[in-house]
This record gives structure tokens, C-alpha cells and sequence, in this order.
């Protein structure tokens, strides 16, 4: 793992016009506020809210989905989120340090994986979550400290960071947060997803496709917000689940007294 990401983190001051990288003053791309994004998505509330891009979203949304998968705790999940938010971003990186690669710059010579699987981000985050689970205790190690004992950083201290937007995100992916992700969205990514593509990608990286099955509501709520999440590459118009339904226009959630026990999706 390299040790500086600084040039690709995104640190953003409420309320403010810039952020200062290294001692350079660029956009912000994208201004938290409670409400939902103008285009993207954000979790949180204000004053600590956090925005993201669509693609940063679906990656997330992968990290998470994989630790449901194993059944792991949510502590994993926020771990996971730090670790990737302070290496990339939560960008699938094709490049960095030495031959780092992907969300949390993995390393080929250090028996991560092959260069294609590490950017694979389903891959990554399971030799993520491999290598986690083999530290003692893990399960009550600060964020930190759990997050160096996997990235064995130069930078050690790091990753305490990215804590608060790292738990804010597990708690609307893992469904801790009911309806706790937004995204308006008023264009999707230009690739037309194949039919069944989306089912595809859910039994992927949750081992099982759950979209439309009958869980209990928590679980139920992380399915729905793995759903936003990959709104933007599956082209979905709605999400719903429990009384809710989340819309691609609107960005937020709203009641709707025909969204049932098991979460469906509709295509724009």
C-alpha cells in the first residue's frame, strides 16, 4: 500500500467553495448539505453529511454488500470504507505506488492477487475482509487501528481520518440507517445494462441475489440501499422496501404505502 494518498482525498468544509490539498485551493466536488445532492448522493446529516459520486457510491455499496455476504459485523464495514476512502477515494485505481492497484491499492508482489483481480472490486474487498477477520479482536479495534493491522501503512494514523464519513456510510449500507442513502441522479451511466444484470450483481457480491426476497427489515434496508447505490450503472428509476420508495429524479426517499417486505426496483 502507498503511504500518500493526498492528491486523490476528498475532504470536505461545510458551507465552503474550496478545499486545500496539499496546500492548493480546487473545487469541491460536491457541497454536503441535508438535503438530497443536486446530482450524486450523500449520507449523513448536516452538519456532517458527506457527498459522493455515483461511482464512489456503487463502490461502497460493493464493500458493503460483500461483508453482508460473509455476515460480518458492521464494525467490518466501516473498516473496510476508511481503509478504501483514505488509499483512493473509493476509486478502482488502475495505478499508484510502486504496483498498487485498486480501491485499496493491493499489491500483486505482496500476494494480494493478480493486477485483474485486485480490479476486480468484489475481489479486493474479499482480500480485504480475509486478511481483517485474521486479526485478534478485531471486532472491537478502533477503526485506526483495525484498518492498519490489514494496510500495514507508513502512515499508520491515517485512517482515523476518514472514521466519521466511513461509519456514516456503513450505517446507510449495512441498513442500520433506514433510507440513510440518497441519490438524484438525472442521467445514468451511457453502457446499457443487459438484462438481468442487475440480479447478476447482487448474487455476486452478496452470494445471493436478494432483491425481491423476503429478510428481516435490516437487511432489507442495506439491500435497498445497495440498490441506490448502483442505480447509476443499472439505470434504476425506483427503489422500494417498507413503506419507502427512493426515486432517481427526486433523490430522496418518500412514503409509499405499496412498498412491501422485499425490496423492488423499477428501470428508468
Amino acid at each position: 500500500m502507498t503511504s500518500s494518498r493526498t492528491a486523490r482525498r476528498r475532504r470536505v468544509l461545510v458551507g465552503a467553495g474550496v478545499l486545500a490539498l496539499v496546500g492548493i485551493l480546487v473545487p469541491v466536488l460536491l457541497l454536503h448539505s441535508s438535503a438530497p445532492p443536486s446530482e450524486g448522493c450523500s449520507v449523513g446529516s448536516a452538519p456532517t453529511d458527506y457527498g459522493l459520486t455515483p461511482d464512489q457510491t456503487q463502490n461502497a455499496a460493493i464493500i458493503a454488500a460483500v461483508a453482508a455476504g460473509r455476515g460480518l459485523a458492521d464494525h467490518a464495514v466501516t473498516v473496510a470504507l476508511a481503509a478504501a476512502l483514505q488509499e483512493t477515494q473509493l476509486q478502482n485505481l488502475d495505478h499508484g505506488d510502486r504496483d498498487s492497484l485498486g480501491l485499496f491499492q493491493q499489491r500483486p508482489s505482496e500476494g494480494w492477487g493478480t493486477p485483474a483481480q485486485i480490479l476486480d472490486p468484489v475481489y479486493a474487498a474479499t482480500a480485504f475482509y480475509d486478511h481483517l477477520v485474521l486479526i485478534p479482536g478485531w471486532e472491537t479495534l478502533a477503526v485506526t487501528d483495525a484498518a492498519q493491522q490489514v494496510q500495514h501503512s507508513a502512515t499508520p494514523t491515517a485512517y482515523a481520518a476518514w472514521e466519521g464519513e466511513a461509519r456514516a456510510l456503513a450505517e446507510a449500507l449495512t441498513g442500520e440507517t433506514p433510507a440513510g442513502l440518497s441519490c438524484r441522479l438525472p442521467t445514468f451511466d451511457g453502457s446499457s445494462p443487459a438484462a438481468g444484470a442487475l440480479a447478476g450483481a447482487a448474487s455476486r457480491e452478496f452470494g445471493r441475489n436478494l432483491l425481491g426476497a423476503t429478510v428481516e427489515t435490516k437487511l432489507g434496508w442495506a439491500v435497498a440501499a445497495w440498490a441506490v447505490g448502483h442505480a447509476w450503472r443499472y439505470h434504476l428509476a425506483t427503489v422500494s422496501f417498507d413503506g419507502r420508495t427512493w426515486s432517481a429524479s427526486s433523490g430522496g426517499w418518500a412514503g409509499d404505502s405499496s412498498a412491501g417486505p422485499v425490496v423492488t426496483t423499477t428501470s428508468a
